[in-house]
């Protein structure tokens, strides 16, 4: 079992920066494809971005690329997601997540481990 804890939620002026963190503790390895994912009140659980455990391969969001990087501290069992030039459409719960699947994914569904999330809100 793995258990995830997010920080770095908050609430920013559009055009600001925040920096999200994951960690991982439990039967915590270095050996897990980690992914950020949101979710706005009453819609699906959205992909932003994923980093693969053997290469550190990334994928991203059509949407944030170029705004956001994903990154881990395997040392620290920690993942980030440092969120630049937000937007009021990036306001949304982020939830951190994590598979022992090796390439970065996309899906839901494919995630093992999910964490409680943390709030980001956006102001215009």
């Amino acid at each position: 079992q793995v258990q995830l804890v997010e920080s770095g939620g908050g609430l920013v002026q559009a055009g600001g920066s925040l920096r999200l963190s994951c960690a991982a503790s439990g039967r915590t390895s270095s050996m897990y494809t980690m992914g950020w994912f949101r979710q706005v009140s009453g819609k699906e659980r959205e992909f932003v971005a994923s980093i693969g455990w053997r290469f550190s391969s990334t994928l991203y969001l059509d949407s944030v690329k170029g705004r956001f990087t994903i990154s881990r501290d395997n040392a620290k069992n920690t993942v980030y997601l440092q969120m630049n030039s937000l937007k009021f459409e990036d306001t949304a719960v982020y939830y951190c997540a994590a598979t022992e699947r090796i390439a970065p994914l996309t899906r839901v569904e494919l995630y093992d481990y999910w964490g409680q999330g943390t709030q980001v809100t956006v102001s215009s």
